[in-house]
């Protein structure tokens, strides 16, 4: 059984997040250096801590998908050009414009919601658990395990990965920075449907 202290201490020595340390504990037994060897190789210790440098460049790339039904435009940002030019970054930039395009997300992350929506969420999740005859009691942990399921949805690094539902955006993204040395940031979207927003 991995303690609370052991993935702690391995999270300020990897600045690897906290599933990840407990995944590479539980893997590794509970061996500190073999699970930060783990880490390692999984190229997740050094992401984190890439996560708090400068993104500055980078690209804008326009996706069209459904013979022109559907566009999206996105900024994905790097540290440097060089980077920017590479195959992978363009990939990357272009599966997530494609992720927009299909599973419409609103928001970039949970921290983008905001305060007004999740309370309005709250609210309607409340009452539904309420209408279905829940009581009272469980009702606010209803409405906490569907208000996570809300953000999976809205929040584009929140969502399943389209080329691989087993990893979030945020994973996808994070392999990235590993990959390439560099901290790797969506700015901003907009996704644009002929048709939307017509009465």
């Amino acid at each position: 059984m991995v303690s609370a202290a052991q993935v702690k201490e391995l999270r300020e020595r990897t600045g690897a997040g906290m599933m990840d340390c407990k995944r590479a504990l539980e893997e590794c037994g509970g061996d500190m250096e073999k699970a930060i060897e783990y880490l390692r190789k999984k190229g997740l210790a050094t992401a984190a801590k890439k996560a708090g440098r400068v993104a500055k460049e980078g690209l804008v790339h326009a996706y069209i998908h459904g013979g022109g039904r559907i566009g999206v435009l996105i900024e994905v940002n790097c540290e440097t050009d060089f980077v920017a030019k590479t195959e992978e970054f363009r990939q990357l930039v272009h599966d997530l414009a494609m992720q927009v395009a299909a599973s419409r997300p609103e928001y970039i992350s949970r921290e983008d919601v905001p305060e007004e929506v999740i309370n309005k969420e709250k609210e309607i999740l409340t009452a539904q658990a309420l209408a279905e005859g829940k009581p009272q009691n469980i009702v606010e942990k209803i409405v906490e395990g569907r208000l996570e399921k809300f953000f999976k949805e809205v929040c584009l690094l929140e969502q399943p990965f389209i080329k691989d539902m087993e990893k979030t955006v945020k994973n996808v993204i994070t392999e990235a920075i590993a990959r390439l040395g560099e901290n790797i940031v969506v700015r901003r979207f907009a996704r644009f449907e002929v048709g939307e927003g017509v009465q």
